[in-house]
């Protein structure tokens, strides 16, 4: 995105739900500084890297099981995908895991969904539901019975649920050997000096709860997605498996780095999140200043949504695009192939055109 388009609308529900902390719903200098800090810490923790792999590898493990022992019995895939995905997001950001039958953690995954579900929707926004009468009677609803108070008990539960884990941190945790995210935010609340600084508690609370939502989600749907499309695509599925059985091996461990060896299955991957646009559009941003968009001049304040399948769909990038082809990204010789229109999850900050 352009500087002029990298802000975020402010709204009173939202302005409510995140007080301007946190990542996901920040702009201007607090929207920086906890970018970069959470980016640099979830690199040393090990996201990218193999310092990661051992904790999805053992969330897979579990979610294979679980999976093998319901065999023949009817079942919600989209329960077990989100506990999984979320106790990968635990590991790194709490440092433990729960197990699947935990009272806290069932309270931790229907108040992050019932959260998402309000305010993570083009339509919940702008047409019916808890934010746009919010945000049009911020005075008058807090005063009245709806969906509304149901987010404000979920996001209140999440609030303590963080503010919980950070004390626990707190009482427990050796200086100078962080071992998990809220470790390392301490350790950079205690080491700065700074009076510009945006490192306090309100800012760890609100990056805990981003982290879960953001991290879970939209890979739980895409995980989704791959079933639906794998079911529906026998012969997709088919070579898939081949390809795996013929580079793992028996044991069916895989490795970030195996995907040099498998361009089908990771084409496959690439296709579902394409072909089935796992966030049809991105978090709204706000321009922060008189602009120009695509030749057009776009006023400061101006509210910006956008529209990530018409860019995964575009006839111009792509051969097939209303197909499932995982061709999309393999060359003649079978090789995997990156493309630039590949953008399931938006994109960053770039120059002003």
């Amino acid at each position: 995105y352009p500087e002029g388009v990298s802000g975020r609308p402010t709204t009173p529900f939202f302005n409510e739900k995140a007080n301007e902390k946190g990542i996901l719903l920040t702009s201007g200098h607090t929207w920086k500084q906890q970018r970069r800090f959470g980016l640099m810490t979830l690199r040393n923790l090990g996201l990218g890297k193999n310092g990661l792999e051992h904790r999805i590898q053992e969330e897979a493990r579990h979610l294979v099981e679980y999976l093998m022992s319901e065999r023949g019995q009817p079942l919600d895939p989209s329960v077990s995908f989100r506990q999984a995905l979320s106790n990968v997001i635990c590991a790194v950001v709490l440092g433990h895991r729960f197990s699947a039958n935990d009272e806290t953690f069932q309270q931790l995954l229907k108040a992050n969904s019932c959260v998402l579900r309000s305010s993570g929707s083009l339509s919940k926004r702008t047409c019916q539901g808890p934010p746009s009468l919010y945000d049009t009677f911020p005075w008058l609803m807090d005063h009245l019975p709806g969906p509304h108070k149901k987010v404000r008990s979920c996001e209140g539960f999440l609030y303590c649920f963080a503010k919980e884990e950070i004390r626990r941190h707190e009482e427990s945790r050796v200086p100078d050997e962080p071992q998990d995210f809220i470790d390392f935010y301490l350790a950079q609340m205690v080491k700065v000096n700074d009076p510009t600084a945006t490192f306090d508690e309100g800012n760890l609370i609100q990056t805990i709860l981003d982290l879960f939502i953001a991290g879970t989600e939209s890979t739980a749907t895409t995980l989704l997605w791959a079933l639906i499309s794998l079911v529906l695509h026998p012969d997709v599925q088919e070579k898939v498996q081949k390809e795996l059985a013929a580079v793992l091996g028996p044991s069916q461990l895989i490795c970030y780095e195996d995907r040099k060896n498998l361009p089908y299955t990771n084409a496959v991957i690439h296709e579902i999140q394409r072909y089935n646009c796992i966030a049809p559009v991105g978090v709204a941003r706000q321009c922060v200043k008189d602009t120009t968009l695509l030749g057009l001049p776009v006023p400061k304040g101006t509210v910006i949504l956008p529209n990530i399948c018409s860019v995964l769909s575009d006839p111009e990038q792509w051969e097939t695009p209303r197909q499932f082809n995982p061709t999309h990204f393999l060359d003649k010789n079978g090789n995997f192939i990156s493309r630039e229109a590949f953008l399931p999850f938006s994109a960053g900050k770039c120059t002003d055109s």
